[in-house]
């Protein structure tokens, strides 16, 4: 949710480049109101149960983009097992809703509109996934931590129960961002095809703000 922005080794490699390409679109993405409540402990547990569910829609679909994509030569490198999220957001939903939890979510009008997109761009055009993947993945190892505290502390939870989707199975976060981005300096695009995967990667910040907007609606007090 914060510090995808963090510069790549090197001023001009791809992802310093993306990075800066894309930081209005993420600075008004995670300054969205609904993620200010969320870290002020102002969203009711049930609000942010309403989180979670967005999440494992839009995880889903990005992971079943992922396994189709996981031979290609162009994302292939970027399919990481230990970033898949889908299974610790069913934990955190049987959590927060009980066993019969997937009989009880559904997506908002904005996740149906984000998985859209990603069943447009991720499953066909390896740029495509790869600016999804990035705008997705490398937030959640950067700002997951401070979410997954502030969570933690606004419910009472004392264990990792309700906020596993934050825990992540990698040997450091910060190592695996500079492998990460490392990757995407190895990248060899032509300046016409950073622009598509950079206007993509914008898209995704977008969406997902749109998300948040869908969530504040029926989470927050009208002002």
């Amino acid at each position: 949710m914060s510090d995808t922005r963090t510069p790549a080794t090197g001023t001009d490699g791809l992802a310093a480049r993306l990075r800066a390409a894309t930081d209005a679109a993420h600075r008004a993405a995670e300054s969205a109101p609904f993620v200010t409540a969320l870290l002020d402990g102002r969203i009711s547990r049930a609000g942010y149960a309403a989180l979670v569910t967005q999440h494992y829609f839009i995880y889903e679909t990005l992971e079943q983009a992922a396994e189709a994509m996981r031979d290609d030569p162009v994302a292939g490198p970027f399919v990481a097992d230990e970033l898949t999220r889908l299974p610790r957001l069913a934990q955190d939903l049987a959590f927060l809703l009980g066993p019969d939890w997937q009989g009880l979510i559904r997506p908002n009008a904005a996740t149906q509109a984000y998985r859209q997109r990603l069943r447009e761009t991720c499953f066909g055009w390896p740029g495509g996934f790869v600016a999804h993947h990035y705008t997705r993945y490398l937030g959640d190892l950067s700002g997951g931590a401070i979410v997954a505290a502030s969570v933690r502390r606004s419910y009472g939870f004392t264990t990792d129960d309700g906020t596993r989707f934050y825990q992540f199975d990698v040997a450091g976060r910060g190592r695996f961002k500079r492998e990460y981005r490392a990757r995407l300096d190895a990248l060899e695009l032509g300046s016409a095809e950073f622009d598509r995967v950079a206007e993509e990667a914008v898209i995704a910040f977008f969406l997902n703000r749109a998300v948040f907007h869908e969530l504040a609606e029926s989470t927050l007090p009208a002002a």
